[in-house]
């Protein structure tokens, strides 16, 4: 969704189960994110996220989030899980962005991760290719993995900006600070997977109902 007045969309990212994806669609998410990455606590097999987005809710969007992909993973997807977009969290070029895009058929969400203000070039560059950018923190040198670390980014760097196509942003975000940072950025849409998680890959669902709340301003439901 672009920039402008709307409600804010969520993304929960790093579904395993088929009841938390249940309960994110009945909760208002707009998006759901399955990992493809080996190294994370959050990965799925193919058989897994095939059979969760056979059954998926309808009206939520299913991401397939992949770090670096080569064809016969992209392939594999197109063929056995019925995604609605690919989520490219690795160190894809836009000249490869574009050719997995003409590839699976699918629009494309590039990450783009921030630490400093010459991040920011990127997106320029990134924005001619894909569909939607996910505005993530960039992770630490050292990281595991490229995304899902709990870790947030100055977002006075991107306060005020504007950019031609649909963004995303992550990194950090919970419950208690979504708010502010939708407030800080004017960001449309979100997301989040550690975030609302009761240990790693295991997430909470009434800490997703909360997130939401806080993020589109609607009161959370009480669980019992």
């Amino acid at each position: 969704m672009p920039d402008g007045p709307g409600p804010v969309r969520v993304k929960i990212c790093g579904l395993t189960r088929a009841g938390d994806l249940a309960a994110a669609a009945r909760l208002g998410a707009a998006y759901a994110g399955f990992v493809f990455f080996p190294p994370s606590p959050r990965n799925l097999s193919m058989d897994a996220a095939a059979a969760l987005a056979a059954g998926a809710p309808p009206g939520i969007a299913k991401v397939g989030l992949v770090v670096d992909p080569d064809d016969a993973l992209i392939d594999a997807l197109a063929d056995r899980v019925a995604l609605d977009m690919l989520q490219l969290h690795g160190h894809e070029t836009p000249e490869r962005v574009a050719a997995i895009r003409a590839r699976s058929g699918l629009p494309v969400m590039k990450a783009i991760g921030v630490a400093d203000a010459a991040d920011l070039k990127a997106i320029d560059l990134y924005s001619r290719v894909a569909d939607q950018l996910l505005i993530d923190a960039k992770p630490p040198r050292d990281a595991a993995l490229p995304g899902g670390n709990a870790l947030s980014f100055d977002w006075r760097l991107i306060q005020n900006r504007r950019w031609s196509l649909p963004w995303m942003l992550a990194g950090g975000l919970t419950p208690d600070n979504v708010a502010d940072a939708i407030r800080l950025t004017g960001a449309r849409q979100v997301d989040v997977s550690s975030g609302v998680e009761r240990a790693r890959g295991v997430k909470d669902e009434s800490l997703i109902a909360s997130f939401i709340a806080a993020a589109t301003g609607t009161a959370a439901p009480v669980f019992r």
